[in-house]
């Protein structure tokens, strides 16, 4: 089979052995895999948890084709996806159901021996969902990433009524766009440094949009909101974002950062206290997400048309990753079939 190896030298595919499932997994065809923000923060050295070279493709579709001993709640040519970190199950986070901050925790896609840009892999079952025939592939490829956000709106303890801004117009940003107007916000105002990202988070719903980079950023949102943020979701999670996140936030705002920052950053940490703000981590998913993003995806709330920009076939993933950098797109997917 074919398989997607993310090196220092760039994105190559190589010729591997279709793996066999063990007891307990699924061998699992590929159907659609997106490339993420993180898979080309990675190809770069930028991303603080994933070394080159790794096996990408966390964002999967696809068919089970044969199951180990023991399995019964999956059959072969069941439609399925995937939750990619791999959680050890007994540490004290586990077992409290925070599964996706185990302490012991591994990622599909990112550092672990297979990825889902590939034709095939194998998986543990526990880790996949059945898709519902209601969704197509495309639409079923962004239940992944649209659990993020859906996650990071559970934790800023939800958004319904609430005045909110998203620094940050890339994919996860517009998916954070979208999980807000679904979710009830009262007033959505998003930023980007990217004039075309801003028209586009427009496109998207936002209620107003604001260039990142005006020196009066943080007046132009609050502004635009007509008061200071409840909540403020950061995408880019960069040193002046946080900055300008912990100025737009009302006294007593949540800051929730969704972005993966590339390193250390310094944190006003005057204006945490003083206006005590509350700085919370968004770590991933759970269960639950993956569901409600499911929900989002059959009702409708997500234009996948719109979302879906290109799609390359496997032979083409170093174009896929070229597409997914260029900031042309929202979400590029890889079709090994």
């Amino acid at each position: 089979m074919r398989r997607v190896v993310v090196t220092a030298s760039g994105v190559t595919v190589v010729e591997a052995e279709t793996p066999h499932p063990g007891p307990g997994e699924a061998l699992i065809r590929t159907t659609l895999a997106g490339v993420c923000g993180s898979d080309v923060h990675a190809l770069h050295g930028r991303h603080p948890f994933v070394a080159l070279p790794f096996h990408p493709g966390h964002e999967v579709v696809g068919v089970v084709e044969a199951v180990g001993e023991g399995v019964e709640s999956f059959a072969p040519g069941q439609r399925v996806t995937l939750e990619p970190y791999l959680p050890c199950w007994n540490c004290k986070q586990c077992l409290a159901g925070r599964e996706n901050i185990c302490e012991n925790l591994g990622f599909f896609g990112c550092g672990h021996p297979q990825g889902g840009l590939a034709d095939a892999f194998t998986l543990d079952i526990r880790r996949l969902h059945a898709v519902p025939d209601e969704l197509d592939d495309r639409a079923a490829a962004l239940i992944e990433p649209l659990a993020t956000p859906v996650h990071a709106a559970g934790l800023a303890g939800g958004v319904e009524g609430r005045a909110v801004a998203i620094l940050g117009a890339g994919t996860i940003g517009l998916l954070t766009l979208l999980v807000a107007k679904a979710g009830g916000a009262r007033r959505v105002v998003v930023t980007a440094r990217s004039e075309a990202r801003r028209t586009r988070a427009l496109e998207f719903g936002a209620d107003a949009v604001v260039d990142a980079r005006a020196a009066d950023a943080v007046e132009q949102v609050r502004a635009a909101l007509g008061e200071s943020a409840d909540v403020v979701f950061d995408c880019v999670a960069e040193e002046s974002t946080i900055r300008q996140a912990a100025g737009i936030g009302a006294k007593g705002a949540t800051i929730v950062v969704v972005g993966v920052p590339p390193g250390d950053v310094t944190v006003p940490l005057h204006l945490v206290q003083d206006a005590q703000l509350r700085l919370q981590g968004s770590a991933t998913y759970l269960p639950a997400d993956f569901a409600e993003a499911t929900r989002l995806l059959t009702a409708g709330a997500v234009p996948v048309d719109r979302v879906v920009t290109a799609v390359h076939p496997i032979t083409d993933a170093a174009a896929a990753f070229a597409d997914a950098e260029s900031g042309a797109h929202v979400k590029v997917l890889v079709a090994p079939s």
